[in-house]
């Protein structure tokens, strides 16, 4: 379910202050989150063990901060494609997201400077809550 990305390889394409990008669903497992546990050496038990999450009053496993920054970086870099590069990147966690339920990632442009864009990004739970917030910094060519 990734949005499509737009073409930005147009001559005509203009970036707009305001501009949101296409949003990108993702859909996480629980099977996603012990791979990612697997390749990021993160065993912590709140990640895969849904009787240890609970017994530390979560209502259940949740996804890695990591994985969900990673999520956001994905939306910046589909968006932006080979039209440019990723110069900096930063997130903040302000609430859980579990496996089982769609994890919508968006943007909007906050900032054009000739050929430097400046993002804001953020994380949604199902609810519309922005779990996660942050922002990016991209040079276009």
């Amino acid at each position: 379910m990734n949005s499509e990305r737009p073409n930005l390889d147009a001559p005509a394409r203009k970036l707009a202050v305001g501009e949101e990008i296409p949003q990108l669903v993702k859909h996480p497992t629980t099977r996603q989150l012990v791979q990612y546990a697997g390749a990021q050496g993160d065993f912590y038990e709140i990640h895969y063990d849904q009787d240890y999450a609970r017994s530390v009053a979560l209502p259940g496993v949740i996804l890695h901060g990591l994985l969900k920054a990673g999520f956001l970086g994905q939306l910046v870099t589909d968006w932006l494609g080979d039209r440019g590069t990723l110069r900096s990147f930063e997130v903040s966690y302000r609430g859980i997201d579990q496996p089982g339920r769609p994890y919508t990632c968006r943007g909007r442009i906050t900032k054009i400077d000739g050929d430097v864009v400046e993002l804001e990004v953020w994380g949604e739970d199902p609810e519309g809550k922005k779990t996660t917030v942050g922002s990016a910094v991209v040079q276009v060519k």
